[in-house]
């Protein structure tokens, strides 16, 4: 009998730490004996930088231009930190087709020629672009590409609006044999507040946030170096974080079709959460004036 891949896809809004949490969980599982593949999903192709010394690999769509569509998916696998196997779909010629076109070409490659399965993989980890849920990015949830989906968000109303569009992209393809969500990896929480908009937004939703991640300089002086905090850092209170995270993911087993609000519902709860954050910050303002 095969051995079961797990194939797990990690969404985000650009620029909220998605590749940087995708990379350390790739990491800290290869630690712990698993063979994994980290499946960068982002036009822009950085993705799996920081597994090989902060070097660029050849896309997908590169190599098939470059080749003229003939291609084997061991041209475009690359070896990084602790044998992470490293890809990246790329994008279309700036200007040109669609950015999500990448993922459909290299998912379509990889499964035509059984390179999961030839790896003898444990883990595949898809790092999605979640600005925009349609098109190629929206391959790994609508065919059940991956089994679970896990996203990236800070307390901000920009992530958390891009974690509600995933939710009512996984929940339109749930019924259909889509991905489901295994919950919100919360990104940059260093304050209480943040914390509790995020634990908020998790229950009107009825999801729930399997770790809480603080911002930290450990990760910025890492990806100077071009590597992971595991890699870099391994001792640190960061690399600890980003352990027990991985460890949340491989024992997961039950992921839930969520329930996404409404824009007007999201708009009205984030108009609630703006008046509270006021009431704190004037009531700080208060307390330090009578001292």
């Amino acid at each position: 009998m095969a051995k079961k891949i797990k194939q797990i896809a990690i969404y985000g809004k650009g620029g909220i730490g998605k590749s940087t949490t995708t990379s350390n969980i790739s990491a800290a599982l290869s630690t712990f004996g698993f063979k994994v593949m980290q499946f960068g999903c982002d036009p822009k192709s950085d993705s799996t930088n920081t597994l090989r010394d902060g070097t660029f690999i050849p896309t997908v769509l590169d190599t098939l231009r470059d080749k003229s569509g003939s291609v084997k998916a061991q041209d475009v696998v690359f070896e990084g930190f602790n044998g992470i196997y490293c890809v990246e779909a790329g994008g279309p010629a700036p200007g040109v087709g669609c950015a999500g076109r990448g993922i459909t070409t290299a998912v379509q490659l990889f499964k035509q020629q059984h390179v999961f399965e030839e790896l003898d993989l444990d883990y595949v980890i898809f790092d999605v672009l979640g600005d925009v849920v349609c098109g190629g990015f929206a391959v790994p949830i609508r065919e059940g590409i991956a089994e679970s989906v896990f996203t990236v968000s800070s307390a901000d109303f920009m992530a958390i609006y891009a974690a509600n569009n995933l939710f009512t992209g996984i929940k339109k393809y749930s019924n259909s044999g889509g991905a489901l969500l295994g919950g919100i990896i919360a990104n940059s929480i260093n304050q209480d507040y943040s914390r509790t908009i995020i634990d908020d937004f998790a229950a009107h939703t009825n999801t729930k946030v399997i770790e809480y991640v603080p911002r930290s300089v450990t990760v910025t002086q890492s990806e100077l170096q071009g590597k992971t905090t595991i890699e870099a850092a391994p001792d640190s209170k960061q690399a600890q974080v980003y352990i027990g995270l991985a460890k949340k993911i491989a024992e997961h087993e039950t992921s839930i079709v969520p329930q996404p609000l409404a824009v007007a519902e999201l708009r009205e709860w984030a108009a609630k959460w703006a008046d509270r954050l006021l009431e704190i910050e004037t009531g700080v303002v208060k307390e330090q004036t009578a001292i």
